[in-house]
């Protein structure tokens, strides 16, 4: 692949976005028994928590509240169901898609994203969804374009087995190619609403799109009108060489887990390299780097939370999530295991979050725990001063674009972030003071 020379312009401005799930947990096995939770113990599944947050991190000026989505509970770990429902491991998980539409109608701003998989549905269905999503939350609307995860989720549709990765990134083109024809189908100037003449929309300015691929047909046109971003802007959350291309050529902004600098900064080169290869500005991918902050009053209270929250979980449970995410069976292996010698095909996905700051490998025991706590994502600790360091030297190392933030206890320290860090952001010049755009596109361009 060859290299592209990308020239800084003065210190660039983050990106910020807030990861959600409509469940009890999110990468924090800690977070529904966290003691600083105040609010009531079912609010998880109430839509006032989540319009709360929206709102919150609409004042901190975010691009996108994100709710990530997977339709399964794990047996993988040891066979069992149990693991997964004891430990509360990303399970249970309501569907995050009508929660959209309740937080547009707080909030005025804000990008609105969720994950939603193209493995068991038709393109047809997906393009109509997402083009009334964006014309209800008034062109906010951000879709995170997966495949599969899990072999239980293909059971749940009937699937007897996950189909190979390969198969599955060629339907993720095809698909997002039948929803881009669908979204075309309409003009935008194909509704005339002549009421004199009784013509509603000009024919000749909506049309059939008749694909006929290797994996999907559709005569098309969508009935739904051309939506004000066309379509919502499009996440990726993909390492391998084909998640890459998929996000090099369709999305809008990428969700990624990089603890490790020099790797965080290779995907980033990477990811703009292949950008520019598919003919597209690298400015118009956003890639988003995960991360979890601890924001104390003083370096020794953010390190007494810290300690507090990974105390809260279990070794077990970060096993449960940690298989469930391969897709393999940990409890095969001893905890002692280095996991950066292991040979497994399915252990190979995550090796970038196997080693230690030093280079050397975990152990399986490290792993699962690093896993349980954060998912991978580097937990950044201290004040809000040094918090804002911290991102701003790993920003200035990797090259940008921002960050997705992900809370150890909700609600409170999402309030945290945007109360202490943001307004410290904005003192150095690294983020925005107001909204310029007004589509979920926009804010994913436009960090000033």
């Amino acid at each position: 692949m060859r290299k592209r020379c990308r020239v800084k312009k003065g210190k660039k401005k983050f990106h910020l976005a807030q990861f959600l799930v409509h469940g009890p947990t999110y990468h924090s096995l800690a977070m529904w028994r966290h003691p600083r939770t105040d609010w009531p113990e079912d609010s998880w599944r109430r839509p006032e928590l989540y319009q709360h947050i929206a709102q919150v991190c609409e004042r901190g000026l975010f691009d996108t509240v994100f709710f990530a989505d997977l339709n399964y509970i794990s047996d993988s770990y040891k066979g069992s169901l149990e693991p997964a429902l004891r430990y509360a491991t990303q399970a249970p998980e309501h569907d995050p898609i009508p929660l959209l539409t309740m937080i547009a109608a707080v909030t005025s701003h804000i990008g609105l994203g969720a994950t939603f998989s193209i493995s068991y549905q038709h393109p047809f269905y997906a393009a109509r969804l997402w083009a009334t999503l964006d014309h209800l939350t008034g062109g906010r609307a951000a879709w995170n374009v997966v495949t599969s995860l899990n072999h239980n989720q293909a059971a749940n549709y009937g699937q007897a087995g996950l189909e190979p990765s390969e198969l599955r990134y060629e339907k993720a083109h095809e698909f997002i190619e039948v929803c881009q024809q669908l979204w075309n189908s309409w003009d935008e100037d194909a509704v005339v609403m002549d009421r004199q003449n009784a013509i509603f929309a000009d024919a000749s300015k909506v049309r059939r799109i008749e694909y006929e691929g290797r994996f999907y047909s559709s005569r098309g046109p969508l009935n739904v009108v051309r939506s004000p971003q066309n379509g919502p802007a499009l996440l990726q959350a993909g390492t391998s060489p084909r998640g890459i291309d998929l996000a090099a050529k369709y999305a809008d902004a990428v969700f990624a887990i990089n603890p490790r600098v020099e790797e965080a900064a290779a995907y980033y080169s990477a990811v703009k390299d292949r950008i520019s290869d598919f003919g597209r500005d690298p400015d118009h991918c956003a890639i988003l780097f995960g991360v979890q902050p601890i924001i104390g009053s003083s370096e020794a209270e953010a390190l007494e939370k810290q300690e507090e929250h990974n105390s809260l979980v279990p070794l077990e449970g970060g096993m449960a999530i940690l298989s469930g995410h391969l897709n393999f069976d940990l409890s095969k292996l001893s905890p002692d295991d280095e996991m950066m010698s292991r040979t497994e095909p399915e252990l190979q996905r995550s090796r970038r979050v196997y080693q230690k700051e030093n280079g050397e490998s975990m152990t399986l025991r490290e792993v699962a725990q690093r896993h349980g706590e954060s998912v991978g994502l580097p937990q950044f600790v201290g004040t809000p001063a040094t918090v804002a360091d911290q991102l701003e030297a790993f920003f200035d190392q990797v090259g940008g674009d921002g960050f997705m933030l992900s809370p150890i206890y909700c609600p409170g320290a999402i309030e945290e972030f945007v109360d202490l860090v943001v307004p410290e952001l904005q003192r150095r010049g690294r983020f925005r003071t107001a909204y310029t755009g007004t589509t979920q596109r926009d804010h994913f361009r436009q960090a000033d």
